[in-house]
């Protein structure tokens, strides 16, 4: 034990710098909150609802949360109740067991609400296709605003998606 706390004093601290601040970077986010604000009036609140996924495109969102991308910073936030939402952001083709509830879900949202498709089985139904036990790409069940192609899309990819169904609108 003494030899490990011998070398940790003799060897010091070795990091990395910090980053410097990045002006650019914090305008793009300032316009970003700006258009969000035009639209909503307020941060952006999505629910998010996986129709039958592999969970492929999940992990993706799920990085979306991380300080590297941090959406929040951004005016962007997940909620549990699409009654608090502003957005969808489907995942999945729809299975015919999540029809009804996908159905419900987008009933439920408050008007003005955006829809995103992510992944190509939210797309079209990707590798699953339309079936017995699958309805297909989103916008078979209802409107899509935006869809993100990829299997999976990188998560760069599905903030570009949730800010052009925003763009869009505003």
């Amino acid at each position: 034990m003494y030899q490990i706390i011998k070398q940790i004093l003799h060897t010091g601290i070795k990091s990395e710098k910090p980053p410097q601040p990045d002006d650019a970077l914090r305008s793009q986010v300032q316009e970003i909150n700006a258009q969000i604000l035009k639209y909503v009036g307020r941060a952006l609140a999505i629910r998010h609802v996986d129709a039958g996924s592999c969970n492929g495109c999940e992990l993706e969102i799920h990085c979306l949360n991380n300080p590297y991308y941090n959406i929040e910073g951004m005016g962007i936030h997940f909620v549990a109740s699409p009654r608090h939402a502003d957005m969808l952001l489907v995942t999945g083709p729809v299975s015919r067991h999540m029809e009804v509830a996908l159905k419900r879900t987008f009933d439920a949202t408050p008007d003005p609400k955006l829809v995103v498709a992510v992944g190509d089985c939210g797309r079209d139904g990707g590798i699953f296709g339309t079936s017995y036990a699958s309805c297909g790409g989103v916008t078979s069940v209802i409107p899509v605003d935006a869809v993100v192609p990829g299997c999976p899309p990188t998560p760069v990819a599905i903030l570009q998606g949730i800010l052009t169904a925003v763009s869009r609108r505003v």
